[in-house]
C-alpha cells in the first residue's frame, strides 16, 4: 500500500489537535481563535514532547488560502451601503483611533531599538482591534443589546476596511526602497481606482449573472460559483500588484449586495472555518518559547501600551465623534486587544521578508494576554467613569460630553456640501470607468484590429468604438445633478450662487473633454487646436443626444436595482428592520432583536401571558417569523420557536429581556437514551384490565402513553382498530411506546 503524503498526515494531526484544544477552550468559555493558536504551538517543532508537523511549507500554503477565505467571508458580512449610512461619527472615531495607535506602536518599536520596518508593521498590528474577540466578549457578558456595543461594532467594521487598505500600503512600503509622500499617495490612488472599478463593474455584472442562472443554481453549484469568483478576483488582484486577500475581500463585498448573499454566507461558513482553523494553527506554529522568554519585557510593555493607549486614545476618539464621556469610555476600553488582523499583518511582513522572525511570536503572545484581559477591561469602564465623575469638576464633565467634530453645518452649507459631494462622486466613478475602458481598448483591441485593417483605418475604428463605449459615462459626468433639487434651490436662493454653479458644469465639461482629447492624441497626429475642437464637439453631441440619455439612465437604474436587490428581497420577505429605528427621540431608547430559542419556555404562550411589558418595560413592535412580519402584535399573538422579537427599550431593559430569553428554556433531558420508541406485539389476556373495553375506556394512550398501531387478524396488513370496538381475549395488537410505558402496559395486561 502506498505511503500517505505528508500533507495528509500533517492535516490529520492539525485537525485532531485543534479539535481537542478548541473543545477545552469552549468549555473554558474562551475564544476559539486562541484555541487554534495553542494547538499550533503544540504541533510546532518548538514543542519537543508532542508530534510535530513535517512540512511547514504545505501548511503555510493552506494558511494563505485560509486568509483568503477569511477575508472573503468578511467581505460577505460587509456592505458599502452600511458604511454610507453610518454617517461621519464612526469614521472620525475609527480614523482617530487607528492613527493614534499606529503612531504609538511605531514610537514603541523605535524605543525598543527595533528596525524601521519592524516598527511600522508593529504600529499596524497594534492599531487593529479584534472583531471576533470583542463580539465574543459582548455576547458572553450580555452586552450586545447595549447602545455602546453597536457603536463599537460599527467602528470595528471600518477598522477591518482600513486593515485591508493598510495591508496594501504596507506591501507598497515594503517593496519600495525609500517610499516618499508621492509614492504613498500613488498607492492610495491605485487602491481607490481599482476598488471603485471592481465594485461598480461587479455590481453591474455579477447580480445579473446570478439572476440569469437562478433556476439552474442549487446550493452545490452556488458554493462552487462563489468560491470560483473569490479565487478569480484573488488572482486578478495579485496581477495588478495587490494581495490575494484584498481581491477576495472585494469579491465578498460585491456578492454581499446580491439576493443570494445569505445563502452564500451559510454555504461558505464551513469552508472558512476549516481553512481559517489551519491559518490560526499556522500562527501558533511560529511561536518559539525561547523568543517569548527573551522578549518578556517588550511583551509586557506592549500589553500595557495597548491597554492604556486604547483606553486613552479610544476614549478621546469616540468623544470627538459625538459620544458622551461614559459611552466613549465603554467603547474605548472594549477595544483594548489585538487579534486576527494583527496575525494577518504579521504573516504579510514575514512573507515579504521585511520583519524579524521574533516579532510574530511576540505579537501572538500580546494578543493572547490582551484577549484574556478584554472582559475585565469592558467591566472596568463603568467604575473608571464613576471615579472620573467624582473627582473631575462638573464643568469639565459637561465640556467633555459636548466635544464633537461631527456637528452638522448650517442649512445653505448642507446644500452646497451635498451637491458637491454628489458631483464629485459621479465624476470620480464615471472617470474611472471611462479610464478603464480606454485602457482596455487601446491595450488589447487596437493591436487586434491593426492585424485586420490598415493602420489609419484601425485607429479610426478603435477611436470611434472607444468613444461609443465611454459616451454614456462622459454624458453623465457633464449632466448629472444639473437638474437636482439642490442645484435648483441654490440657483434660485441667491444670485451669487449662479457663477459657482456654472463653474461646476465647466469643470466637468473639461474632465469629459480630456478623455476625448487623449484618445485623439493617442491615435492621430492632429494639432492641439483641432483635437480640442473635436473633443468639445463630441461632448456637445453626447449632451444633446436623447438616445444616449436613455442609455445612461437605463444603465444607472440597472446598477441601482442590483445594488438594492438584497434590501428589496429583505423588505419583501419581512427581514428588513424598520426605518424609524434611527429616529427614536429619547437617547436611552433604541430597538433590538431578540431570538426565541428552539427550546424556549416562551413558545406556545401569548404576549399577554408572557407580560414582557410589565416584567421588562419593553414594547414589542414586530415579530419576524420565517418570511412573515407581524407588526404591532396584540396580546393574543402567540410566540413560536425561532421567532425574532423586535423590542423597543433602554439598554438595561433590552439586556434583561435578552438574558431572560436565553435563560428561560426547557431543561435538558438527562435520560434521553431511555426515550427510544419501540414497537411490540401484545396478546390481550383474559385476566388483564383491557379485555372487554374500548380503546378510549382502556386508557392505553392517556394512562400508559402508548399508541395502538393496528390489529393482527391474519391478513397481509394490520387492520385499523375502530375506537368503538371492544378488545377481546386473545386479540393480537401492535403498540408503540417507550420501554417503561410498555412494561407498565404488560403488567396490567
Amino acid at each position: 500500500m502506498s505511503e500517505l503524503p505528508y500533507l495528509v498526515k500533517d492535516l490529520a494531526l492539525i485537525l485532531v489537535v485543534a479539535g481537542i484544544v478548541t473543545i477545552v477552550f469552549k468549555k473554558l468559555k474562551q475564544p476559539l481563535v486562541l484555541g487554534y493558536v495553542v494547538a499550533g504551538f503544540l504541533v510546532s517543532p518548538h514543542m519537543p514532547y508532542t508530534m510535530s508537523v513535517a512540512d511547514n511549507g504545505d501548511i503555510g500554503t493552506w494558511g494563505n488560502i485560509g486568509v483568503m477565505f477569511l477575508l472573503f467571508s468578511l467581505g460577505l458580512d460587509f456592505s458599502f451601503k452600511k458604511i454610507m449610512k453610518m454617517g461621519v461619527s464612526p469614521v472620525i472615531a475609527t480614523c482617530s483611533t487607528v492613527f493614534c495607535m499606529m503612531v504609538l506602536g511605531i514610537v514603541t518599536g523605535h524605543a525598543f531599538g527595533w528596525s524601521r520596518m519592524d516598527s511600522i508593521f508593529l504600529g499596524g498590528m497594534l492599531a487593529m482591534s479584534s472583531t471576533t474577540i470583542i463580539y465574543k466578549a459582548f455576547d458572553d457578558l450580555g452586552l450586545r443589546q447595549q447602545r455602546f456595543a453597536g457603536q463599537v461594532m460599527s467602528v470595528l467594521i471600518l477598522e477591518d476596511i482600513l486593515a485591508i487598505v493598510l495591508m496594501v500600503m504596507l506591501s507598497a512600503i515594503a517593496n519600495g526602497s525609500d517610499p516618499d509622500g508621492g509614492q504613498m499617495l500613488g498607492s492610495v490612488l491605485k487602491i481607490a481606482f481599482f476598488l471603485i472599478l471592481w465594485f461598480v463593474v461587479g455590481i453591474f455584472l455579477i447580480p445579473w449573472m446570478l439572476r440569469s442562472m437562478r433556476k439552474l443554481i442549487n446550493n452545490e453549484t452556488l458554493l462552487i460559483v462563489a468560491l470560483g469568483l473569490c479565487c478569480a478576483m484573488a488572482v486578478l488582484s495579485t496581477e495588478v500588484g495587490f494581495s490575494s486577500a484584498f481581491g477576495a475581500f472585494v469579491m465578498g463585498s460585491i456578492l454581499a449586495e446580491t439576493i443570494e448573499a445569505d445563502r452564500i454566507i451559510k454555504l461558505v461558513e464551513p469552508v472558512k472555518n476549516l481553512f481559517g482553523a489551519v491559518f490560526f494553527v499556522s500562527v501558533g506554529m511560529l511561536v518559539d518559547p525561547q523568543v517569548l522568554v527573551d522578549y518578556a519585557l517588550p511583551i509586557c510593555l506592549l500589553v500595557l501600551t495597548i491597554i492604556l493607549g486604547q483606553a486613552l486614545f479610544g476614549t478621546l476618539s469616540f468623544l470627538i465623534s459625538g459620544q458622551s464621556l461614559k459611552s466613549a469610555m465603554q467603547c474605548g476600553f472594549s477595544m483594548a486587544q489585538i487579534g486576527e488582523f494583527s496575525f494577518i499583518i504579521a504573516s504579510l511582513g514575514l512573507s515579504l521578508g521585511v520583519i524579524g522572525e521574533f516579532l510574530y511570536p511576540v505579537v501572538v503572545a500580546v494578543s493572547v494576554i490582551t484577549t484574556f484581559l478584554t472582559p475585565y477591561m469592558i467591566k472596568a469602564a463603568t467604575p473608571c467613569y464613576a471615579t472620573l465623575e467624582r473627582h473631575l469638576p462638573k464643568k469639565w464633565i459637561a465640556t467633555l460630553n459636548n466635544i464633537t467634530l461631527s456637528h452638522r453645518p448650517a442649512h445653505p452649507e448642507r446644500k452646497w456640501k451635498s451637491l458637491l459631494m454628489q458631483m464629485t462622486r459621479i465624476t470620480v466613478v464615471y472617470s474611472i470607468l471611462s479610464g478603464a475602458t480606454v485602457f482596455l481598448m487601446l491595450t488589447f483591441f487596437l493591436p487586434f484590429i491593426r492585424h485586420l485593417l490598415p493602420h489609419w483605418w484601425a485607429n479610426a475604428v478603435c477611436g470611434i468604438a472607444t468613444l461609443l463605449l465611454i459616451s454614456p459615462f462622459l454624458r453623465a459626468i457633464v449632466m448629472k445633478k444639473n437638474h437636482s433639487e439642490e442645484f435648483k434651490a441654490l440657483w434660485n436662493d441667491n444670485p451669487y450662487n449662479k457663477l459657482p454653479l456654472i463653474f461646476t458644469i465647466l469643470v466637468r465639461l473639461v474632465v469629459a473633454s480630456a478623455f476625448v482629447f487623449y484618445i485623439c492624441n493617442y491615435l492621430t497626429r492632429f494639432t492641439n487646436a483641432l483635437m480640442i475642437s473635436i473633443a468639445l464637439a463630441a461632448v456637445a453631441l453626447m449632451v444633446i443626444s436623447r438616445s444616449l440619455k436613455r442609455r445612461s439612465i437605463k444603465m444607472e437604474r440597472i446598477f441601482m436595482q442590483n445594488l438594492r436587490s438584497r434590501d428589496i428581497a429583505a423588505q419583501v420577505m419581512g427581514r428588513k428592520r424598520p426605518l424609524y429605528e434611527g429616529k427614536l427621540l429619547d437617547r436611552d431608547i433604541h430597538i433590538a432583536e431578540i431570538d426565541v430559542p428552539e427550546d424556549s419556555l416562551w413558545a406556545g404562550k401569548t404576549l399577554r401571558e408572557l407580560e414582557l411589558r410589565n416584567k421588562f418595560g419593553v414594547h414589542v413592535s414586530s415579530i419576524l417569523r420565517g418570511t412573515q412580519r407581524i407588526n404591532i402584535p396584540n396580546g393574543n399573538t402567540t410566540i413560536y420557536p425561532n421567532d425574532r422579537i423586535q423590542a423597543i427599550g433602554s439598554d438595561e431593559q433590552l439586556t434583561a429581556l435578552s438574558s431572560a430569553a436565553g435563560r428561560e428554556i426547557m431543561a435538558k433531558d438527562p435520560d434521553i437514551e431511555k426515550r427510544e420508541m419501540k414497537l411490540r406485539q401484545v396478546v390481550i389476556s383474559a385476566d388483564g384490565t383491557f379485555a372487554g373495553k374500548t380503546m378510549k375506556e382502556s386508557g392505553i394512550r392517556d394512562k400508559f402513553n402508548c399508541m395502538v398501531v393496528g390489529l393482527e387478524e391474519g391478513k397481509e396488513n394490520l387492520s385499523l382498530v375502530d375506537p368503538s370496538r371492544k378488545l377481546e381475549k386473545d386479540d393480537i395488537i401492535w403498540i408503540v411506546g417507550e420501554e417503561e410505558d410498555l412494561e407498565r402496559f404488560n403488567e396490567n395486561n
